[in-house]
């Protein structure tokens, strides 16, 4: 077995991307790192708006049985 032509176009190409220039990896695991906290903050934005929407619910559902008990104690 022998490397063949295209085994060398391959790892030329993968040594290119690697360190073909400056700050090539640092660019691309920067880049990465930017995804990431997007994604976090995103995450965190879509949570925010149910928490809120579940208290809200909860303080109508509180009034509601304060309401009913009000209702009950003056009918009695």
């Amino acid at each position: 077995m022998s490397i063949g032509p295209w085994q060398i176009i391959i790892v030329a190409v993968l040594l290119l991307i690697l360190f073909g220039g400056r700050g090539k990896i640092s660019s691309v695991m920067g880049d990465v790192a930017k995804g990431i906290k997007s994604f976090k903050s995103n995450m965190k934005e879509d949570e925010e708006p149910a928490e809120k929407i579940e208290k809200t619910e909860q303080a109508k559902a509180e009034s509601v049985v304060a309401g009913t008990a009000k209702d009950e104690a003056t009918q009695s």
